[in-house]
């Protein structure tokens, strides 16, 4: 446990400032990034809490940069003086699920979609860091077979095909339950592979992860579906793992803080406002699907965490 304590101080020391870039999207982060002004070694603050979160994957970058942008926000609103370390190797979502129900110390908090599992075994801050775009989901298809989609018309059309997922993400389920084939894998990189290969039909991803695993996987010779909009209310939240209770009570209290003086709202539009442009997400077929893992406690009726679904304004 000594090398762990050294390596998360050492860490630590570093952390506030290779974290900070990420600020930059953030009102006020130049003030927030500069140095306290030097006074007697009385008035040192204390050292910074460590709060570590998993690796993730290159082409999750994008995502990945706005999430830790909201995590920083959302601790300088806390009073408390934290510092993020990321773990040195890639995990897996299972993995790093598992270890913070497990009350690893290694790893503190992790954005993932909610389901009432997760819900159970760890502390989720319920605020969708996505505004609900987890659930609007475009696919991904062969470019040979880019119009396979064109006369889909309802979910008895999109039965006759099969979808491509993860063996351990909840839109596996979600899938399912309206009746959908789908064909799993236990890699995630596999995956684009097998639609090239012709083993399922059509992948979908949210919004805004597809434009960036499209370009991560160009050699697989994919397109983004141009007609459909698959849609079911989903909520992509930070989870906190059960032995660090302040620090879900310091998030829930940061994120509350960014959703009531607009910052939340200006971010999301700021990063995901062009997609739903580029994707003409007002010109495709929406195709609602049911969420039986949506929890109960879903704030569903705070207007201000979602955004409007294309005819529902």
């Amino acid at each position: 446990m000594a090398g762990r304590r050294d390596l998360l101080q050492a860490a630590a020391a570093s952390a506030l400032c290779t974290a900070l870039p990420a600020l930059a999207l953030l009102p006020g982060a130049a003030a927030a990034a500069r140095p306290a002004s030097s006074g007697s070694p009385a008035s040192a603050p204390p050292e910074p809490t460590t709060v570590i979160y998993p690796r993730h994957l290159p082409q999750q970058d994008k995502q990945v940069d706005y999430f830790i942008s909201l995590l920083h926000a959302a601790l300088q609103r806390s009073g408390t003086r934290y510092a993020l370390i990321q773990t040195q190797s890639e995990m897996v979502q299972s993995r790093a699920l598992l270890e913070m129900a497990s009350n690893d110390p290694g790893i503190d908090v992790f954005w993932t979609m909610t389901d009432p599992q997760r819900e159970k075994t760890l502390l989720p801050i319920r605020v969708p860091l996505d505004r609900g775009l987890i659930g609007w989901r475009l696919c991904l298809t062969r470019a040979a077979d880019r119009d396979r989609l064109r006369d889909i018309r309802d979910l008895q059309d999109l039965a006759r095909l099969t979808a491509g997922q993860m063996h351990d993400w909840p839109d596996t389920a979600v899938l399912r339950a309206n009746g959908l084939p789908v064909q799993v894998s236990t890699h995630y990189q596999g995956l684009f592979q097998m639609l090239s290969q012709g083993r399922f039909d059509y992948f979908p991803r949210s919004i805004f992860e597809v434009d960036s695993e499209l370009a991560s996987f160009a050699e697989q010779n994919l397109v983004i579906d141009p007609y459909l909009l698959l849609h079911y209310p989903a909520a992509l939240y930070m989870f906190v793992r059960p032995g660090r209770p302040r620090l879900a009570a310091d998030l829930t209290r940061g994120m509350n803080a960014l959703v009531a003086d607009g910052t939340f709202e200006r971010l999301s539009r700021q990063i995901f406002g062009d997609l739903l442009q580029r994707h003409r997400i007002d010109q495709r077929r929406v195709l609602r699907l049911r969420n039986p893992l949506l929890p109960a406690q879903t704030p569903l009726d705070r207007k201000a965490l979602w955004w409007p679904l294309p005819g529902s304004r």
